[in-house]
């Protein structure tokens, strides 16, 4: 018997978790969390423990596979990489390289979203690249790069512990990111203050000092009720204002409005709860703030993420140890794809497409001219489809079917785009409608970095062989660039890595050596000699000086009426991850969920006669989907909570399109609905 101890990174959530896994005669057998870990410490979660139950599945895609007619037939990669590069080249001479777009994933590895983006940008010719970002963290990385100069997570996971107060807002932390719950639990032990902000009664909120149970889609209204106590208390830090930010007159002037009686009536809150929680939050002199999606994912998720830059400013709570705007990324590597400019705005590094001088560099280093034009987003790449502007599309490691929103539209868009590529390790409800099919390894069954939520730069290590003929994502793309004319020729992930060292100035003293001997280098990291940085801003905002952004509050795009009375919103439970491509293999979290739900208020439940276990119809002005109640106090009156992982009932269908303007992310927080018993 041959048993092995391999480390690798969980290949879930964004906290970037430390794991071992158990080979034994070339089969994973087991995953532990490593003790030496500087996240989780030895800690997993049930996903985290899991996480190997799907590699072995039987249903893993092992060779290519080409649509003919209604059905898919195997082939060789030959066949497969000939058919996809005659294809591109086609439609990219007869209609130009805009009319190509490519998704990339969160789930690849640095340098496998690297060479994405190269491939699209050099060899294709458009910047119509993108990813899962969008639907999650998109008005992070906008939002925070106009407040601060960078759009990343300003502290570490490890600081939480000594933070005198939290606050989290649109996050369930303890189902969503386990891990990080951990470390704000021993935050509380130690006497922290924990303010929590949400539509629904969270673990953290029963252990809350303060609870704000708002309405969805209010969350600019108590951030600026929050401020307007600040600043009509004096609470507010007048030396950090004057030294190191712009903007303060203005926003003083916009807040004064959002009095706590005007706060109160727009998001349902105690107003004297509201006026305790700005107190408390201004006064701590270590305040952190952490968030998650459900401050991003609105037609004002930009403006949000601002108002959490303006109350972190006001006080002086960024640029220190334990304090700062801390965004919860979703995915793996959610952090590094966007760090390798697998973004239609942004080269490596969040170097911007649009300044030429940037533009000059990447065009020497990669020896190409380069498109100038911004390109589509990922909800926006759907939209052209139907237009008829896209006619091929390349996806890798992604489920829009499910994770999208308006699912009827997006399956329009599949049915009618002319050329698909899907490149996956499962035949996903997306992959169905491909062309064709390529069988991509898992994250055990190659090396390669990952970026966490943190900004923590890791490697994860190959424990076991790829099933059938399936090949990494990086081996794949190499082969179809080869095809296509560009003789690629990188031998491994770490010559890849190195490469983008040298174009990426915040990754540019990382190197895999250092990774190894410090378990992660934290960006940035700019020479040899640095070792990281632990918290962003420490000594002035990347932009120059810190810009305050007066906002005012806006509704939703939808509200509640006589038709659709409800409001819902969708998000994760503990059990399952993303579209379920990955969690519905595995036997053990199968067996803890396998359905969806829908969580219904109490008095809602009363007033339309439900019980708990009742099957129900929720529908939208999109669509209409099937699923069971659960009678729970902990959401509020009037809001209805669905999770997005299963695709019988997908909670997508009922979703709008309608986007953030300036993150062009779309509003999965808020859509009106109603509820009617199914027979």
């Amino acid at each position: 018997m041959n048993v092995e101890f391999v480390p690798s990174i969980c290949v879930y959530c964004g906290v970037g978790c430390g794991i071992i896994f158990e080979v034994v005669n070339g089969r994973i057998i087991n995953t532990y969390g490593r003790p030496d870990h500087p996240v989780n410490e030895g800690k997993l979660c049930l996903k985290g423990k899991k996480c190997h139950e799907f590699v072995h599945h039987p249903e893993r895609l092992k060779k290519p596979l080409i649509k003919d007619g209604k059905e898919f037939k195997e082939t060789n990669w030959d066949t497969a990489l000939n058919l996809i590069t005659k294809k591109l080249i086609e439609i990219k001479e007869k209609y130009g390289p805009d009319s190509i777009a490519v998704i990339s994933s969160a789930k690849c590895t640095n340098e496998e979203n690297y060479l994405i983006q190269k491939f699209a940008r050099t060899i294709i010719g458009t910047n119509n690249i993108d990813h899962c970002a969008r639907l999650c963290h998109a008005s992070s990385v906008v939002g925070l790069g106009m407040a601060f100069g960078s759009g990343a997570m300003t502290n570490s996971i490890s600081e939480i512990e000594n933070a005198e107060c939290i606050l989290v807002t649109g996050s369930n932390t303890t189902e969503q990111h386990p891990i990080i719950a951990g470390w704000i639990y021993k935050a509380k032990k130690k006497g922290a203050k924990i303010i929590v902000v949400e539509p629904r009664k969270t673990q953290l909120a029963k252990i809350a000092d303060i609870y704000l149970e708002i309405f969805p889609g209010t969350d600019v209204a108590w951030i600026n009720g929050f401020l307007n106590v600040i600043i009509n208390e004096n609470l507010y830090d007048k030396k950090f204002i004057e030294e190191k930010t712009e903007g303060f007159e203005e926003l003083k002037e916009v807040v004064k409005e959002y009095t706590p009686e005007k706060v109160s009536q727009i998001t349902g809150v105690n107003k004297e709860d509201l006026i305790k929680g700005a107190r408390i939050y201004a006064s701590s002199k270590k305040s952190m703030i952490i968030y998650g999606m459900g401050i991003t994912q609105h037609i004002t998720g930009t403006e949000n993420v601002l108002s959490l830059a303006n109350l972190a400013m006001i006080t002086g709570n960024v640029g220190r140890e334990n304090t700062g705007v801390n965004p919860l990324r979703g995915h793996q590597n959610v952090q590094g794809a966007c760090d390798m400019g697998a973004l239609p705005d942004f080269y490596p590094g969040y170097q911007k497409i649009k300044e030429p001088e940037i533009r000059k560099k990447f065009e020497e280093y990669w020896k190409t001219k380069l498109n100038e034009n911004q390109g589509l987003t990922l909800v926006e790449i759907f939209e052209a489809i139907l237009n008829g502007d896209i006619k091929a599309l390349y996806i890798i490691g992604e489920n829009p079917v499910i994770t999208n929103p308006n699912t009827k539209k997006i399956i329009s868009a599949l049915d009618k785009v002319p050329f698909l590529i899907v490149e996956d390790i499962f035949l996903t409800e997306t992959a169905k409608f491909a062309d064709v099919i390529l069988p991509a390894t898992c994250f055990a069954e190659k090396e390669g970095t990952y970026t966490s939520t943190e900004r923590r730069v890791q490697i994860g290590y190959k424990a076991v062989h790829p099933p059938g003929e399936a090949k990494s994502d990086w081996e794949i793309i190499q082969e179809i660039a080869k095809r296509m004319g560009f003789y690629w020729n990188y031998k491994d992930s770490k010559e890849i890595f190195e490469e983008i060292r040298k174009i990426t100035p915040i990754y540019s003293g990382i190197t895999y050596e250092k990774i190894e001997l410090y378990d992660g280098i934290q960006w940035p990291c700019r020479n040899e000699e640095d070792l990281g940085t632990k918290y962003l801003h420490k000594d002035g905002f990347l932009r120059g000086k810190g810009k305050f952004h007066p906002v005012h509050y806006k509704k939703p795009f939808e509200e509640p009426n006589e038709e659709y009375p409800y409001i819902l919103t969708t998000g994760r439970i503990y059990f399952h991850f993303h579209s379920g491509s990955m969690t519905r293999k595995s036997v053990s979290l199968k067996e803890e969920i396998d359905e969806a739900f829908v969580e219904v208020n109490p008095q809602d439940a009363r007033n339309m006669n439900l019980k708990d276990g009742d099957n129900v119809k929720i529908k939208s002005r999109r669509g209409e989907i099937k699923v069971k109640v659960k009678i729970k106090d902990d959401i509020k009156k009037g809001v209805i909570f669905i999770p997005f992982h299963f695709a019988e009932s997908a909670a997508n269908i009922l979703t709008h399109t309608n986007l953030d303007p300036l993150a062009k992310i779309p509003e999965f927080k808020v859509c009106a609905v109603k509820i009617e018993k199914a027979i």
